[in-house]
């Protein structure tokens, strides 16, 4: 096995970029042998039996039935993936005050109608914000409080879980601890990652393999009982300012992964995303279990450069999922009849500099 190494030149880097993301995949492979990640890459392997990722596209103007309706294709490989497993659907709750960023409950509404025949037991609805506010504090600001009373469903605040020591690396590019919740790593769970279709400050746009990276860390205060060395671990995924965020997601992304993606892009986030932009009314809708052709094809959707969006591409590069369009099959219509420029974050220049380190 080659041994793991963390500091990088940057002449190395780009001169072997590729090879790196690939050994490195192969590495983590080996290291995670039998674990969920290998489930999951068996999964895409069955999603690309005909030899390409399947992506569900449906547009429209009912939230709820978007959803639902992206999730049908799926419906026999989800049954057969959720027997044994506790489900959870991971919604974006990235803050309070704005409902536009968050995911809405009717989405939530289409994936639960989808799954209540399949899945007999408890669905988990969790999520970890970082606002301080709290995460129950968003559930009922942003109307999740129902769906308990409405379907066999339980509202988790995932910041109350226990959590393990993984390693990112620092803005000096040393090994850098920081806590994960369990639930993202725990095999026995199966994930439903439903995010809103947004633009970022920082990683330009956050689709639904982000909704579920820079979930992962812990966020609680220092008078909670899980606090950790005195800091806020989300915190530490941002040092080294946009090439920093983009490779510790990309170095995360080998332990996290979701079950299954989805994109409500029926109202979606432009500008000054992920709390501050402005809506979209775009009306689509996206889903399928390679998260990374999920995701890009929401960026093509979008009208986003796919060559702007550092995690993304690496993640692709490493094998984690496709990121090629003509390795993706999308079962709907033709996606340049709906995609529509989202306006970047004000910011976007500052963004772009990961390319240059």
């Amino acid at each position: 096995m080659k041994k793991n190494t963390y500091h990088i030149e940057k002449t190395e880097f780009h001169l072997n970029r590729r090879s790196f993301f690939r050994d490195l995949s192969l590495g983590a492979a080996g290291l995670f042998a039998g674990s969920t990640i290998l489930k999951q890459e068996r999964a895409f392997a069955e999603n690309k039996s005909s030899g390409k990722s399947r992506v569900s596209f449906v547009t429209g103007n009912d939230r709820r039935e978007m959803i639902y309706k992206t999730m049908e294709p799926f419906k026999k490989e989800i049954a057969e993936q959720i027997r044994g497993k506790q489900v959870i659907i991971k919604p974006n709750n990235v803050w309070h005050g704005n409902p536009l960023c968050a995911t809405h409950p009717d989405a939530i509404r289409g994936a639960l109608d989808f799954l209540k025949p399949l899945c007999k037991n408890t669905i988990f609805i969790a999520e970890s914000t970082a606002s301080p506010e709290g995460t129950e504090y968003t559930f009922e600001e942003y109307g999740y409080t129902p769906l308990e009373k409405e379907y066999n469903a339980k509202l988790v605040d995932l910041n109350k879980d226990n959590s393990s020591t993984q390693w990112i690396l620092s803005e000096q590019r040393h090994p850098l601890d920081i806590e994960i919740i369990d639930t993202f790593l725990n095999p026995d769970n199966f994930i439903i990652s439903l995010a809103r279709m947004k633009t970022h400050n920082c990683v330009v746009a956050t689709l639904a393999f982000k909704n579920m990276l820079l979930a992962s860390p812990i966020n609680v205060g220092k008078n909670h009982p899980n606090f950790v060395k005195n800091q806020f671990e989300k915190a530490k995924m941002h040092q080294g300012g946009p090439n920093g965020i983009n490779y510790n997601m990309f170095l995360l992304a080998h332990k996290v992964r979701p079950n299954f993606a989805i994109i409500d892009g029926t109202v979606g986030m432009q500008g000054n995303g992920p709390n501050d932009g402005t809506p979209v009314e775009h009306g689509v809708a996206l889903a399928g279990p390679d998260v990374v052709a999920v995701d890009r094809v929401g960026i093509e959707l979008m009208e986003i450069n796919y060559e702007d969006v550092g995690y993304l591409q690496w993640c692709a590069e490493a094998g984690i999922g496709e990121g090629d369009l003509s390795n993706i099959s999308v079962m709907g219509p033709d996606i340049a009849t709906y995609s529509t420029p989202y306006k970047l974050h004000e910011n976007i220049e500052w963004q772009l500099t990961w390319k240059n380190t």
